[in-house]
């Protein structure tokens, strides 16, 4: 393997950092930035980096951490929970795009076995850019976005028989195909019953012992071991090294060591997965697209085309409504990802020729460059199509303006983070209204399924805080320890609201002159004992009395490990290693085909498993500390007490039984 040399990192390093900064700052998907940085670097592009052997090794290790990553994240429960809409409306769209795609690659002379590659990687849509863009619009839990997610769903797991098939495919050409693909999927079966056995009797005793160690490295280690190992067998028996990293990532799935896991491998997964997509690039020869780019234009526009209306007529046949169905269909209308594993893989065993991938590589990248134009406008293209359909939201500050059309003399409380949290608390205490903004949009769900009033926005942008009802608003809060953040807030609320109490949480007190000076009328550092004296200045300036002030602070104190730990984490992972098993609050919602529906609260096995239920949601109305009788329906919200590993099991005891 020839190496790729100092200086070819360096560039390469270098062009990703910058594009990277480029796209985050025109709020573009960042695999898009290594897509281009691959193109920039190339030995199609500016040629700096050579078409090398070590450049596509790395590539493989990148899709062996992206199927780990899919495999860890993989929940049976939730897939059966909603299985009408995964097998039924994704099952149809995979299978339909597989054909229809396969066909019209094998007409324009693409061989059988590579057009069902084609066929594949078509299908597919783009879970990341897709779920991005559908979190930052609060869209995930509309009914598009739940549709679309489940379509999601399945064509992950789609991916899977592909990396099963295309090694079947690549063999011996006078060998029936059927043969071939049986004895694959024979070898496959061996091989995950050996390897999941194995897991069973094994994997949990020594992962316990490696957790016993306390050495964070060391437990590393093991991750990268058993997923290199699984790959390996995999390999070994003709199959890909993708589908052992996706069986080993669903057996530590099974495990308590799941999140520990998670945040482990972030980093390595994050590298490689950017080096992965770089590689991807680099394959886009740009000369051969002064030739191809019409017929690039015209795959591009049918497959979106395709797609949409395949996902429109399927949606009206499982009974949407026509506005929702093709919501859904412009939503997935791009390609994905996965497209460029099954390329890859495709590529090692050359089952289509270099024209043919050129052009669907091409393709798949404009695709993906149109997805955030087309998912972020596709309420407003849906208005325009479909007489009489009227959207829920048109956007971030709809929902915001929404949110807080009811609202007078509230507080707006600006993050809603830990402090963010214990402060809300106190004003409910109250009875005060309040609005929080917060940019976790996995905080923000959750928080909202669980009845609390926070919504996704940005605080520091002036038609954030103007939909959040700032000229309405008695008080502002700000409680997260960003000074740049902070003060923009405070220039917009003192342009607009010269009179409105600020109260402002900072680490330190090292910018508390500038933050005073910018207008803020308290400045309190630091943590539990900061939102406290939060809290009490803010109820204070609220006009509460002291005595009250002074009795809310002592029963937070005297409660404060419940306050400590009781919390909605969001995908934040700043609390510490330390801090990975300890309780939190989780919501969730029970769909229609779940265990629990129909069932008393104390008919669960909740309490065994070490999880409490501090609060049911029923139609938009939050009830705390139901009573063990009451009766569970479909639609319910449940917000749950208890570590990670308990939340776990307690979703699969309220999907599956």
């Amino acid at each position: 393997m020839e190496p790729i040399g100092f200086h070819g990192i360096l560039i390469l390093l270098g062009v990703a950092v910058v594009l990277a900064a480029l796209f985050r700052y025109l709020r573009l998907p960042q695999i898009l930035a290594y897509l281009c940085a691959g193109i920039v670097v190339g030995p199609f592009g500016m040629g700096w980096i050579p078409d090398l052997e070590g450049t596509r090794t790395l590539a493989e290790f990148g899709l062996v951490f992206l199927m780990f990553t899919v495999g860890l994240e993989f929940s049976l429960p939730k897939l059966m929970a909603m299985k009408n809409v995964v097998f039924g409306l994704g099952g149809a769209q995979v299978l339909i795009s597989c054909l229809v795609f396969g066909f019209v690659a094998w007409l324009f002379g693409v061989p059988p076995e590579g057009a069902v590659v084609v066929g594949g990687m078509l299908a597919m849509s783009s879970t990341a850019i897709v779920m991005k863009l559908l979190t930052e619009q609060l869209e995930q839990n509309s009914r598009h976005g739940h549709h679309a997610i489940s379509v999601l769903l399945f064509q992950d797991l789609m991916v899977v028989p592909f990396l099963i098939v295309i090694p079947a495919l690549a063999g011996d050409i006078k060998q029936s195909v059927w043969i071939a693909l049986g004895w694959a999927f024979l070898k496959s079966v061996l091989v995950l019953v050996g390897i999941f056995l194995v897991g069973r009797w094994m994997l949990r005793p020594f992962f316990h012992e490696v957790a016993s160690a306390r050495l964070r490295e060391y437990f590393m280690l093991a991750v990268l071991l058993l997923t290199l190992a699984s790959a390996w067998v995999t390999e070994a028996a003709g199959l890909s090294m993708a589908l052992g990293a996706f069986l080993a990532g669903m057996m530590l799935g099974e495990t308590e060591y799941r999140h520990q896991v998670e945040g482990d491998i972030l980093p390595f997964r994050d590298i490689l997965l950017g080096l992965f997509f770089v590689t991807i690039g680099m394959m886009l020869d740009l000369g051969a697209m002064r030739q191809l780019w019409p017929w690039v234009l015209v795959c591009v526009v049918a497959i979106m085309a395709f797609k949409t209306l395949l996902i429109l007529g399927l949606g009206r046949l499982f009974g949407m409504e026509t506005g929702v169905a093709l919501r859904t269909g412009l939503v997935l209308s791009q390609v994905g990802e996965f497209a460029f594993a099954l390329m890859l893989l495709a590529n090692q065993y050359q089952l289509f020729g270099a024209r043919a991938a050129q052009i669907v590589l091409a393709s798949i990248i404009l695709s993906m460059m149109l997805a955030p134009l087309v998912v972020r406008y596709n309420g407003r293209v849906a208005k325009r199509l479909v007489p009489g359909y009227t959207q829920a939201r048109e956007g971030n500050l709809d929902a915001i303006r929404a949110e807080a059309s009811g609202a007078r003399r509230h507080v707006i409380v600006c993050g809603y983070g830990r402090s963010g949290q214990n402060l809300a608390w106190m004003l409910e205490q109250e009875g005060i209204e309040y609005l929080a903004l917060d940019l976790d949009p996995v905080r923000v769900r959750d928080a909202r399924d669980g009845g609390k009033p926070v919504v996704f926005g940005d605080a520091a942008r002036r038609d954030v805080l103007e939909a959040a009802g700032l000229p309405r608003a008695t008080a502002l809060a700000i409680s997260f320890y960003d000074v740049s953040s902070a003060l923009k807030i405070l220039e917009t609320t003192r342009l607009l609201r010269p009179d409105m109490p600020v109260i402002v949480r900072t680490m330190d007190d090292a910018a508390l002159e500038k933050l005073k000076a910018a207008g803020a009328t308290e400045v309190v550092p630091e943590s539990l004992e900061g939102s406290l004296m939060m809290g009490s200045h803010l109820l204070l300036l609220m006009g509460v009395p002291v005595s009250r002030i002074v009795r809310h602070v002592r029963n937070v104190r005297t409660d404060r490990y419940r306050m400590l730990r009781g919390f909605f984490h969001g995908a934040d992972v700043d609390e510490g290693k330390e801090n990975a098993y300890q309780e939190r609050l989780h919501s969730i919602t029970l769909p229609d085909g779940a265990d629990a529906v129909g069932k008393l609260i104390s008919e669960l096995p909740l309490e065994a498993a070490g999880v409490s239920v501090s609060a049911v949601r029923r139609g938009g109305i939050r009830g705390p500390e139901p009573a063990p009788e009451t009766r569970l329906a479909a639609g319910d919200v449940l917000v749950l007490y208890g570590t990670p590993e308990a939340l776990d099991q307690a979703e699969k005891i309220l999907l599956e039984g």
